[in-house]
């Protein structure tokens, strides 16, 4: 018998439903650490919220409302939390006295830092458990995904901090 020649679309209708299971099992191992990899005392989405702020510092209301896909007054609610807590500190644009600026106070960085250190032990234990190559075709693979998604994986996913 003959076979017919696969395309890349088909390839692709092959390996869709396999990541999609793989990122259900990593939905669900999360909700099981949520202990150990969650992000208390804050939200998700506060969370979310310090991640844009330490990758653009100085990021005003409206761009965070944008990448959010949020409302003006979601935003300011999320950074009245923040600014509560003690890891938002807001100021006036220097050049737009109207527009309000946000930056991630020391605490904030901080608290992102103890939240990656978790994350990343837990990842650390798991990766162990993979070869090596098994890693570096991983990481490529996230890497891919992320430029596809939109996301380029060259930029900065955080600003280092001493």
């Amino acid at each position: 018998m003959h076979k017919a020649p696969t395309t890349a679309h088909q390839h692709v209708s092959h390996v869709v439903p396999e990541i999609g299971e793989v990122l259900e099992l990593l939905e669900i191992a999360w909700e099981r650490s949520r202990e150990a990899l969650g992000t208390a005392p804050l939200s998700a989405a506060q969370t979310r919220v310090m991640y844009l702020m330490e990758r653009e510092p100085g990021i005003n209301l409206s761009a965070l409302g944008r990448h959010l896909s949020a409302a003006a007054p979601s935003v300011t609610r999320l950074c009245d939390r923040l600014q509560a807590a003690g890891f938002l500190r807001r100021f006036p644009h220097p050049h737009n006295r109207r527009e309000v600026q946000v930056e991630l106070t020391e605490s904030g960085l901080v608290h992102l830092r103890a939240i990656r250190h978790r994350r990343e032990e837990v990842l650390r234990r798991t990766l162990d458990r993979m070869p090596l190559d098994a890693q570096f075709a991983l990481a490529a693979g996230l890497r891919a995904l992320s430029d596809a998604a939109g996301e380029p994986a060259e930029a900065p996913l955080r600003r280092e901090t001493a």
